[in-house]
């Protein structure tokens, strides 16, 4: 006969076997089975003659620039450093044989920069917008803690928040006209998983993931395919890692592999091995939220002492 502890058992293996369901099966659909057997079915060259990508002279911006273009895409470079822009549109323009656009602006700065960028990309008609211009710490550190934080707190938002925004309002329209675009937001990992140490860029990131999604859901009828990227660890300037492993990808590797899951997943970080990093810890969080939390603060700690040890070393005279 069958009692109220056996009843309870089931229950409990039910709920706890949907849940780990709900995770796995997306994950093997998003990374695996749709980007190697489906594939994306966007043209994105029918999107637009021209692609914008924010942050554009490094890493992950660059990467995807150069990736689109290598699709056919005409592309606007917009960054902070004149020289840097002129030298990857060069580089684009030789390798793709496309035609470049670039707009020096600096996003911590005021509104007026989009004024600018509204007038210069007048006669461009923009299919595909990527916002990757971003900001974070120099290394992970508590809260109280940050050097100048008043000035970090608004350089943050203004770069990782009010860019995002102000882009997407700025483009959107054309799409919206059209009936027909991409929007790729950049987020990050440090949006969905615990993030101590990093409080302040992960939540603004964490916006960048929230938009998204319901700008997604908000413009789908409207032909536009809204994608928030939320990619871990990969070998750039921001992240100061210098050599690219399986796991810390470099950003051509990146682009790329995140490119290929565009209209398959609104939510995606990008490369597979950074998704199994999520799983690992949304499986982690999933048995014991406090465990999961604790790892990771451990873990940012050790990084910090290792860059504060650095940042001493330097700072000692030679003998």
């Amino acid at each position: 006969m069958v009692n109220a502890y056996d009843i309870f058992g089931g229950v409990c293996v039910f709920i706890v076997s949907v849940q780990l369901l709900r995770k796995v099966f997306p994950w093997i659909y998003e990374n695996l089975l749709g980007p190697k057997l489906i594939g994306t079915g966007i043209k994105l060259k029918e999107m637009g003659q021209w692609a914008l990508v924010t942050g554009a002279t490094d890493g992950i911006g660059k990467a995807y620039a150069k990736a689109l273009a290598k699709k056919g895409l005409n592309v606007v470079l917009v960054s902070r450093t004149l020289s840097k822009l002129e030298d990857v549109a060069k580089e684009i323009e030789t390798e793709a044989k496309v035609q470049t656009k670039i707009i020096a602006v600096d996003f911590s700065a005021g509104p007026e920069i989009y004024d600018t960028i509204r007038e210069q990309t007048d006669d461009v008609e923009i299919g595909v917008l990527v916002n990757n211009v971003g900001i974070s710490y120099s290394h992970p550190e508590y809260y109280l803690n940050l050097p100048d934080t008043e000035k970090l707190v608004n350089s943050v938002i203004a770069c990782n928040v009010f860019s995002v925004t102000q882009m997407c309002k700025m483009f959107l329209p054309g799409m919206v006209e059209r009936r027909k675009g991409v929007v790729i937001n950049i987020s990050s990992m440090s949006a969905v998983i615990p993030a101590p140490m990093l409080s302040i860029y992960s939540a603004s990131k964490a916006f960048v993931d929230k938009f998204s999604d319901d700008l997604a859901t908000e413009y789908a009828k409207h032909g536009i395919v809204v994608q928030s990227v939320l990619p871990g660890p990969v070998a750039t300037n921001m992240s100061k890692v210098r050599r690219a492993t399986w796991m810390v990808c470099s950003p051509k590797t990146f682009a790329s592999s995140a490119l290929s899951t565009l209209g398959i997943a609104r939510h995606t970080t990008g490369y597979y091995p950074h998704s199994l990093l999520q799983l690992s810890v949304d499986m982690i969080g999933f048995v014991s939220p406090t465990l999961s939390r604790n790892i990771t603060l451990k873990t940012m700690e050790n990084i910090r002492a290792r860059a504060v040890k650095r940042a001493a070393s330097k700072q000692e005279p030679s003998k």
